[in-house]
C-alpha cells in the first residue's frame, strides 16, 4: 500500500495549511488514518488521528486548530491546520493501517507511512 502526501508549504502565522494523504493498492479495509510530525530536534509526534468510525483524536497542542477528516470512497486523510504557529513546524507524514489483500487473496495487516510534507510558519 502506498501513501502520496500533498499540501506543506511556508505560511505565515495565523494562516492556514490542508493537507492531503491518498493510499492506494490492494487495500481491502482501513482501520485508521493519522498525522505525525517531526518538529526540528524532536521525535515524531502523533497529531491526529481519525478511525474507521470517524472518531477523531488530536494531540493538546492542535486541539480547536486542527481538523482531521476522510473520503472513505477515495481512501484520502485530510488536515486542515488553522491559526498555525511557529510551533507548528516540522514535517508531517500521514500512516494508514488496514488490511490489504495478498496475491493469493490472502489479506493481511498493513501499515503504511507517506514521504514526509514539509510545513513552515513564519512568525
Amino acid at each position: 500500500v502506498q501513501l502520496q502526501a500533498s499540501g506543506g508549504g511556508l505560511v505565515q502565522a495565523g494562516g492556514s495549511l490542508r493537507l492531503s494523504c491518498a493510499a492506494s493498492g490492494s487495500i481491502f479495509s482501513i482501520n485508521g488514518m493519522g498525522w505525525y510530525r517531526r518538529a526540528p530536534g524532536k521525535q515524531r509526534e502523533l497529531v491526529a488521528r481519525i478511525t474507521s468510525g470517524d472518531r477523531p483524536t488530536y494531540a493538546d497542542s492542535v486541539k480547536g486548530r486542527f481538523t482531521i477528516s476522510r473520503d472513505t470512497a477515495k481512501n484520502t486523510v485530510y488536515l486542515q491546520m488553522d491559526n498555525l504557529k511557529p510551533e507548528d513546524i516540522g514535517v508531517y507524514y500521514c500512516k494508514v493501517d488496514g488490511l490489504r489483500t495478498g496475491v493469493s487473496g490472502t489479506r493481511y495487516p498493513f501499515g503504511s507511512w507517506g514521504q514526509g510534507t514539509q510545513v513552515t510558519v513564519s512568525s
